[in-house]
């Protein structure tokens, strides 16, 4: 079963991305998808119309990036400044999606209340989404990745998946669309024992979800006739 990805461009600001092994792992991770990684600091010279372009031809806009002193690298801000601008983004990226992937060497905890930080990740994003509201982009949940160095390997293998499904799921984020992404994933990586019952397990649950929508779209139906007699 094939899905329709959005067009996804993600913009990685990382000043030193060879010595990331979080980073590494990341790119290697969408080499396996149709999204595009576009890492600014690497970049020669910045061409402001290509920079236009490619954010202009993308469906879903990644921003990536550590957190340096609970903020974005300095990277980041300046293409911000070079690259973005009012006409642009409230003519050009209206209604695309925003997402966020951010990595930190703090654990979750230090972001909760009382934590270490005094603030949560939502609140020091705030600037980000900020820029969602202004181009009237559709802001998507953040991605945070906490202390990857201390993640397992089968949680390595875990945020793999997820990360995937965070560049290309389709919108909404729902039950059906989980399910049909995690059986494409499925078919596309025979690896696993369990293949084969898996994939019938999920076709199976998709086909109720279906049953289920057009059951509650006919109920929908006669209600809207009732009401309009």
């Amino acid at each position: 079963m094939e899905i329709n990805s959005p067009k996804t461009l993600i913009v990685v600001a990382h000043p030193h991305i060879a010595d990331s092994t979080t980073q590494q792992f990341l790119q290697a991770a969408v080499h396996q998808t149709s999204a595009i990684w576009h890492h600014i600091d690497g970049l020669n010279s910045l061409d402001v119309q290509q920079e236009r372009q490619l954010l202009a031809a993308a469906d879903r806009i990644i921003f990536q990036f550590p957190l340096y002193w609970y903020a974005a690298p300095a990277s980041l801000k300046k293409w911000q400044e070079q690259v973005l601008s009012t006409n642009f983004i409230q003519q050009q990226l209206a209604h695309k999606q925003l997402g966020l992937v951010v990595t930190t060497g703090l654990p979750q905890k230090a972001f909760q209340t009382g934590g270490s930080a005094s603030f949560t990740l939502d609140q020091l994003l705030a600037p980000f989404y900020a820029f969602g509201q202004q181009a009237q982009m559709q802001c998507l949940p953040k991605f945070a990745i906490y202390q990857f160095s201390y993640l397992t390997e089968r949680q390595q293998q875990q945020l793999f998946m997820d990360y995937q499904r965070y560049l290309t799921q389709p919108s909404p984020d729902n039950l059906l669309n989980r399910s049909n992404w995690y059986l494409n994933y499925l078919q596309q990586h025979p690896q696993l024992p369990q293949q084969a019952l898996l994939i019938d397990y999920l076709t199976q649950q998709i086909l109720a979800l279906d049953n289920l929508q057009t059951t509650w779209n006919l109920i929908k139906e006669a209600e809207d006739d009732r009401l309009d007699i």
